[in-house]
This record gives C-alpha cells, structure tokens and sequence, in this order.
C-alpha cells in the first residue's frame, strides 16, 4: 500500500499513556506522533471515524501543567504484526489548542527518533 501519510512521524521510545478523557480510563500508549496524528498502541480495538477527548499525560520538562486534552480521530486500526494481543490505531488530530499543539511538538523533539 502506498504511503499517504505527508507529515513526518516519529517513533518514540518512551510510551506516553493515553486517556479516554470522557470515560476516564486509560485508551492506550502513544508510541508515534506527527503535528496532525499519532498511532498509539491498544489492547483491543477501537472503532474506526471515531472522534475521542484524549488526555494526554505530560511530564514537568514537557510543560508547566500534567496534561493536555485534544480531539481525535480513529482512521485506522490493525493488529500488531508480532504480539496478536495488541492492536495499533491511527488518530487525526482534529482540534487542538495552539498552547497544546506546541507541546505535541515538544514531545516530538524531545522523545521522537
């Protein structure tokens, strides 16, 4: 399958958890961002055009705050070629303050590769 994708993503090293802010619980790891998107890493599979609030837990050298809270969406999701227990979901990030997306790119300096 041709590559669709024109922003830049970056593999992270460090796993980033990811909430469901409207249930409060946890969605998954974020483990690849990009400025529009990011794939985070679950253990079940999560419906496609979905639109999620998720929170984003920060850490003090990120930002001056523990969290950010955006909107977005699910456009794909596959099962992890190695461990069949997990799955991998691509969100569009579809709102985002400008406070908060420049820390989407803080985290993308700082922890991608």
């Amino acid at each position: 399958m041709p590559e669709r994708r024109t922003t830049p993503r970056k593999k992270f090293d460090y796993y980033m958890r990811v909430d469901d802010d409207d249930a409060q619980k946890l969605l998954g790891h974020m483990v690849q961002v990009s400025a529009i998107g990011l794939q985070l890493e679950t253990t079940v599979p999560l419906p496609l055009q979905k639109d999620y609030y998720l929170r984003l837990e920060l850490t003090a050298e990120l930002a001056d705050h523990p969290f950010i809270i955006f909107l977005a969406r699910t456009k794909w999701c596959k099962i992890d070629d190695i461990h069949p227990n997990l799955f991998h979901v691509g969100f569009q990030i579809m709102e985002i303050t400008p406070e908060d997306n420049r820390v989407i790119l803080n985290i993308i300096k700082k922890y991608g590769s």
